[in-house]
């Protein structure tokens, strides 16, 4: 049942278009591979990732500055890819869920948990849009 579960939480993430990365050799290669800005979004089971952070990804979509790839890691279940995205990530304490953006291979934003949990659909929605807008136009 538990894996049922994480893979429809794994689809609504897929669903709008976002490559699944699962082992450090899918991160090595998107992250590599990277030119403009990619979207990072570290997914996770908890209740902010269910009820505010796939809903607000899915909302800014809808934006019309958007990043030129978007990859997702789940961090309970892809652990070790999760551990090389974040070696990319300079300077930043893991947070799931959260959302990086990456220009060039480079970090250059990241919405963390904190920023997430407690803050609604349309907070966050402005957040990712407005880092759309900043570093994907």
């Amino acid at each position: 049942m538990h894996d049922i579960l994480i893979q429809q939480m794994k689809d609504e993430v897929t669903r709008l278009g976002v490559k699944e990365l699962q082992t450090p050799a899918d991160v090595d290669a998107a992250f590599t591979q990277n030119k403009g800005t990619m979207l990072v979004v570290i997914n996770s089971t908890c209740g902010c990732a269910g009820g505010t952070a796939r809903p607000a990804l899915a909302r800014s979509l809808e934006h019309g500055t958007k990043p030129s790839s978007m990859v997702t890691i789940f961090a309970s279940t892809d652990r070790e890819a999760t551990a090389r995205a974040r070696e990319h990530f300079t300077n930043q304490p893991p947070s799931s869920p959260s959302f990086v953006l990456m220009k060039d291979g480079k970090f250059v934003h990241m919405i963390h948990r904190h920023q997430i949990e407690g803050h609604t659909v349309e907070q966050v929605t402005k957040e990712l849009t407005a880092a759309f807008d900043k570093y994907c136009g």
